[in-house]
């Protein structure tokens, strides 16, 4: 058996045996600074990514770095608490490692967030963009490797990571609760370093509208395996060289109420198409 696969399986394994049984139907990465939203739902179970063998730990202050198990609004959901990132320095089947749990355990939905930078001038600081595509031509793609038959084909299609039956869902939910949502392209560098201002001139270039270091290489691993992807960035501050503030890596200070809203409203929304 493949050894990154037979590794894939005893995490899978560890982790079904703390939480009784429990099936989610969507499955949620919580982002920079927006780790306070695993607060806001009831939970049923925690499992701490320590108590894993072998499970990839999150390192980057912000980032809890355990499964939350629980239900929105009716919703069986597990949450990532803290993601796992390249610039770690772990391989990138590791970093993919606990989104491919989650699907195992059953989770139809992949449902990404992330803290961004704006490329796109038009955006500001608090606004929420619905992931539409994405550019992975700056990171190793995460299928690199002997493939994993029992996951999904050697070739993937990727014309429609982001499914639009999703993003269609999430935009009417947008429009019912009041929330101003941007739509556009992610590009994943690797970091950590932030991006210089000619890096974000060549972004603009290639109508790139926001810029992180994580996200794509989970959706690629998602996709792979026949997760349905859909996916909102959390705008915390313009590129280099847009504004004239230097950037540093800061957690916001609390979750944007509309970001918590407009979440919690998709999933539920979410799972009455599944």
């Amino acid at each position: 058996m493949n050894a990154e696969y037979s590794k894939l399986l005893r995490c899978t394994e560890i982790v079904k045996s703390k939480i009784n049984g429990f099936t989610p139907k969507v499955a949620l990465i919580l982002g920079t600074g927006l780790n306070d939203y695993g607060n806001t739902i009831e939970v049923a179970a925690t499992v701490d990514y320590k108590e894993i063998q072998g499970f990839p730990v999150s390192t980057v202050v912000g980032h809890v770095g355990r499964y939350l198990f629980g239900y929105v609004g009716g919703v069986p959901v597990v949450i990532m608490q803290g993601r796992v990132h390249y610039y770690e320095g772990y391989s990138m089947s590791d970093v993919i490692l606990p989104v491919r749990l989650m699907g195992l355990l059953g989770a139809e939905v992949l449902f990404i967030t992330n803290g961004v930078g704006a490329v796109n001038r038009g955006f500001q600081n608090n606004d929420l963009m619905l992931i539409r595509d994405h550019l992975s031509l700056f990171i190793p793609s995460p299928l690199i490797g002997p493939n994993i038959d029992e996951l999904g084909p050697r070739f993937p299609d990727m014309t429609e990571v982001y499914r639009e039956e999703l993003r269609a869902v999430i935009r009417k939910t947008a429009g019912e609760i009041g929330v101003n949502l941007k739509e556009g392209v992610y590009a994943m560098l690797t970091g950590p370093q932030y991006e210089t201002p000619e890096e974000i001139r060549v972004l603009e270039k290639l109508d790139v509208d926001v810029v992180g270091m994580s996200s794509v290489c989970e959706a690629i691993a998602a996709n792979h395996m026949g997760m349905k992807v859909c996916g909102i960035s959390y705008i915390g501050n313009m590129g280099a060289g847009i504004c004239n503030e230097k950037l540093e890596h800061a957690p916001q200070p609390g979750v944007a109420e509309h970001f918590v809203k407009l979440v919690s409203h998709s999933i539920i929304n979410i799972a009455k198409t599944l």
